[in-house]
């Protein structure tokens, strides 16, 4: 785990167990806040333009998200950046910059 997520891990679980409640963040709850945190980031932009998103609400329901996917990680022992980059290792294959340069179809089109 690098520097980075280990201090921000850090952060969220002392929150969390300053306040007892990790009786309450199962896995099935926490994945369940996460897919919430990110339908409330999704809210902001219904109807709006960039130029109308408040950027204070969205900083806020995407550290919102983060906190979630942190105590994923954490839970499950997951690196973000390996997974991320396992991830995209995937999406290259997938989709390679030959097949699909300026196209907007999916890899089984």
């Amino acid at each position: 785990m690098d520097k980075f997520q280990q201090v921000l891990t850090a952060r969220v679980i002392q929150f969390r167990d300053e306040r007892n409640w990790e009786q309450f963040h199962t896995s099935k709850d926490i994945a369940m806040n996460l897919s919430i945190e990110s339908n409330e980031l999704l809210q902001l932009f219904l109807w709006k333009s960039d130029d109308q998103i408040d950027r204070e609400k969205l900083g806020d329901e995407i550290g919102d998200v983060l906190y979630s996917l942190l105590l994923i990680c954490e839970r499950f022992q997951l690196d973000l950046h390996t997974v991320f980059e396992q991830k995209m290792q995937k999406n290259e294959a997938k989709y390679p910059v030959k097949d699909f340069y300026n196209s907007n179809k999916k890899y089984d089109e």
